[in-house]
């Protein structure tokens, strides 16, 4: 048995980045899907020379809480993703890589978004400037060491999924799992 693609009639946008699209299921049945086109973003798992992450504290109105996560952000248009992680590592803390590579790419949620989350992993990272944020941001940067933040993973206190699949990504390429 294979997998047929949905038939995409026809659609709209309801909002910029919101689309509904009108379809015909395999089965000839009509169906309404809801797609955000969101754009791609990076997140960075950064490690000192003395095996501590480079984390972010900052505040998500989603779901109104200051939340411990990986420095990253969005792929600007036209922006390579590793250039992107590496702007944004810089941006949000003020480290840059001593080396950064691609551990991964995962869609955040391929029901109803259409875009990329690109994981890297970052080795030997200094402090050589200042952040740079943008008017909504408001960013604590803070070092915990990466055995720790595993346990803060374990013990539901690092909460963003996303964020968590990255680690994941750079613990297989580090091969601590």
């Amino acid at each position: 048995m294979s997998i047929t693609p949905w038939k995409i009639l026809k659609s709209r946008y309801q909002f910029p980045k919101f689309r509904i699209d009108s379809c015909e299921l395999p089965s000839g049945k009509p169906y309404k899907a809801y797609v955000f086109e969101f754009d791609s973003w990076a997140n960075v798992v950064a490690l000192t020379k003395n095996n501590e992450v480079v984390l972010v504290k900052q505040y998500r109105h989603g779901v109104q809480k200051v939340l411990l996560e990986l420095p990253g952000g969005v792929v600007d248009n036209g922006e390579n993703p590793l250039e992107g992680a590496k702007r944004e590592l810089m941006e949000e803390t003020g480290y840059s890589a001593g080396s950064i590579i691609e551990v991964g790419r995962l869609y955040p949620n391929p029901a109803i978004q259409q875009n990329t989350l690109y994981c890297y992993l970052a080795l030997d990272v200094e402090l050589t400037g200042v952040q740079h944020l943008d008017e909504a941001e408001e960013i604590e940067v803070h070092l915990v060491p990466l055995d720790e933040l595993v346990e803060m993973v374990r013990q539901g206190k690092f909460l963003h999924a996303l964020n968590v699949a990255v680690l994941f990504q750079a613990l297989a390429q580090l091969k601590k799992i």
